[in-house]
């Protein structure tokens, strides 16, 4: 449903491949979503069902079937290159592999749609580009070339550019694929930061469902049939993530936010205690398949949180033994 306040709209949208006129394969058709200033929206679904497809086609690198892309008001094809490219700005997943060419200059590509045609950049420019590496931590790769640096810090180069390009719209195509996972939250806090604080509208993909569910404001869930758009837990509610894995065994638990597959109970074991330990206990004995509960088994774990550290006092058949990790808990509980 669009708003006043929506700079982005899709409007019976068909994305998909032609041969010249002819429909060559229809992705997905009838996509009618939308989305605001100060928006983080999150495109997620699985390998394949066309999400790259989408983000190229609402940045024009890929042509629609059919169906309309409004940005503010006006039909995306009624505006000129250099209209489109201070607007829009997009990350792709494809690696760049450009000789000669330093990081400061990749950044500084950003600048170009706001440049004479001599190409010169100003003052005011680079100090854009300058703040750009800042907020995405390379300043110290400024002049590395881009060649020879590591495909994260690459990735993180490539969103400084379209940071220095300083549109109103930013589509990332899986922003945080080459990091690790300090600098995949560093990169969605910046990703925050931007709609949030700056009123930016930014469109990512991922598949991340735990980054998603914390961080995203708005979710498009791609199917086989649909596009669905919600409130990341308006679609926990409202069972939507059944249709992320058709046929697979993988459940999704309301409660956690997360998917598992379903294992087999080993034992009952009454788990009593307090706290962070007691859950990441309770978390590790399901990991293994054993059932937590309040009475009834033979098998008694308690978790004892003392002033320094933290101990599990196991009882059975009128014995007793500590242990002071999860570890040494989880290989007693195999040998009961």
């Amino acid at each position: 449903m669009s708003t006043e306040n929506d700079i982005l709209v899709l409007k019976d949208l068909e994305i998909g491949f032609r041969k010249g006129r002819k429909i060559i394969a229809s992705l997905l058709s009838g996509m009618n979503v939308s989305a605001g200033r100060g928006e983080l929206v999150a495109l997620i679904g699985k390998n394949g069902i066309g999400k790259s497809t989408l983000l190229k086609t609402i940045v024009r690198l890929h042509e629609q079937l059919m169906g309309k892309i409004i940005f503010s008001g006006r039909d995306m094809q009624d505006y000129t290159a250099s209209e489109f490219s201070s607007l829009v700005g997009f990350v792709s997943t494809e690696v760049i592999r450009v000789g000669n060419l330093s990081v400061r200059d990749l950044v500084s590509l950003g600048r170009f749609p706001y440049t004479n045609w001599l190409g010169k950049l100003t003052p005011d420019d680079h100090a854009l580009v300058d703040h750009a590496m800042e907020m995405v931590n390379i300043s110290e790769l400024a002049d590395n070339n881009v060649s020879e640096i590591s495909d994260g810090e690459r990735q993180r180069a490539m969103i400084a550019r379209t940071i220095a390009q300083d549109t109103d719209i930013l589509v990332l195509d899986e922003p945080t694929a080459f990091l690790d996972l300090p600098n995949r939250f560093e990169v969605l806090h910046l990703l925050r930061y931007l709609s949030e604080e700056k009123g930016k509208l930014v469109i990512f993909s991922t598949h991340d469902l735990e980054m998603v569910l914390n961080e995203a404001d708005k979710i498009w869930m791609m199917t086989k049939d649909e596009l669905i758009e919600g409130a990341p837990e308006d679609l926990v509610l409202n069972g939507s993530f059944k249709h992320l894995f058709p046929g697979s065994k993988a459940i999704f638990n309301k409660e956690s936010g997360s998917f598992s597959y379903p294992r087999e109970g080993k034992k009952e074991i009454i788990l009593t205690g307090s706290g962070t330990a007691f859950e990441w206990t309770k978390k590790a004995l399901k990991r293994k398949a054993y059932i937590p509960v309040r009475k009834g088994s033979s098998i008694k774990i308690h978790v004892n949180n003392t002033i320094d550290s933290t101990e599990w006092v196991i009882s059975t058949n009128n014995k007793e033994l500590k242990v002071y990790s999860i570890l040494e808990l989880i290989k007693v509980c195999k040998e009961i």
